[in-house]
């Protein structure tokens, strides 16, 4: 078996492991992770968490939240455990293998759900080999929409559900949410440079919010010469 992999999210912040299959810490949950507006005292899920790291940077950014992580890969579920434990934070970071679409949390528990979803349906090309892989890229075992019926019984009213995806699923990424009662509220496009498409979405929805969706100024990853801009740079905790 495959040796952990362990990384700090900044210097002497805190640490995220990965392996065994597992992707490891990317720019999208990066962007993911900057995205909720943030209060102490919140209470997060984090659905298909993985090893932990959405959880992880929420946490470095406010450490007075208490997040659950659910995935259905058990070997996910035992990194995240040690990633926990590792940075002291057992009573806050909890993980449990389960299938978000069968889970026994309570509903309307929690005021923030988050989400790094499956991107491409299973005919979308040909699938990597590595179930862990698979499971994290294709929605196989979990579609957009099963994710949002999930987000929105786990909400409390007036909760927001946080997600990234890709701006070819844009159709969907507006529809599957609000048939499942959670409106559409905020929404920011990721491009490289300011001249260049976008490569990723980023979408905020609230449960049980009234129609109205406010398009924020892109979020450019470079300046012209090549340098990272000064957001990006706040998303990696280097400012």
């Amino acid at each position: 078996m495959e040796a952990p992999r362990w990384e700090a999210l900044r210097p002497g912040g805190l640490r995220f492991v990965y392996g065994n299959g597992q992707h490891p810490p990317g720019l999208d949950s990066f962007l993911l992770a900057s995205l909720p507006r943030l209060k102490p005292g919140m209470k997060v899920c984090d659905l298909g968490c993985g090893t932990g790291l959405l959880g992880l940077l929420l946490l470095q950014r406010q450490r007075d939240l208490t997040v659950t992580g659910l995935d259905i890969q058990a070997r996910a579920v035992e990194l995240g455990d040690l990633a926990a434990a590792e940075n002291g934070l057992t009573d806050r970071l909890i993980f449990r293998r389960e299938d978000l679409r069968e889970t026994v949390l309570p509903a309307g528990s929690f005021d923030l759900v988050i989400c790094n979803p499956p991107y491409f349906p299973p005919s979308g090309g040909l699938p990597p080999k590595d179930e862990a892989r698979r499971t994290a890229r294709t929605e196989e075992t979990c579609t957009l929409a099963d994710t949002c019926r999930a987000a929105a019984r786990l909400l409390r009213w007036g909760g927001s559900f946080c997600l990234v995806h890709k701006p070819e699923r844009l159709t969907d990424l507006l529809c599957a949410p609000r048939e499942s009662g959670l409106e559409p509220k905020r929404l920011r496009l990721v491009c490289a440079r300011a001249e260049r498409a976008p490569s990723l979405v980023l979408l905020e929805a609230r449960r049980g919010g009234k129609p109205g969706l406010v398009v924020e100024p892109p979020l450019i990853l470079e300046n012209p010469d090549g340098s990272p801009t000064a957001e990006l740079d706040r998303v990696y905790f280097r400012t």
